[in-house]
C-alpha cells in the first residue's frame, strides 16, 4: 500500500536518527511522525507537501 512504502522510505531516510530529531526537521510532531512510520495514519495532502519541503523532494521520491 502507499502507507506502508511512505513509511519504510521515511524510516530509510531517518536512518539513525531519532524520531524526535527527525520529526523536528520535517516541521511535525513525534507522534505523527510515529503514526506514518508505523503505516496506522492516513496522511494529509497538507502533511506530504510539509515533508516534501522540508526534504527538498517531490512527492513520488517518497514512494519510491
Amino acid at each position: 500500500s502507499l502507507s506502508t512504502k511512505l513509511a519504510k522510505r521515511l524510516q530509510t531516510i531517518r536512518g539513525k536518527k531519532t524520531q524526535g530529531e527527525f520529526a523536528r526537521k520535517l516541521g511535525i510532531s513525534r507522534s505523527t511522525l510515529n503514526l506514518i512510520e508505523s503505516a496506522t495514519q492516513n496522511t494529509t495532502l497538507k502533511t506530504l507537501e510539509q515533508l516534501t519541503k522540508s526534504l527538498k523532494c517531490t512527492i513520488g521520491d517518497l514512494f519510491k
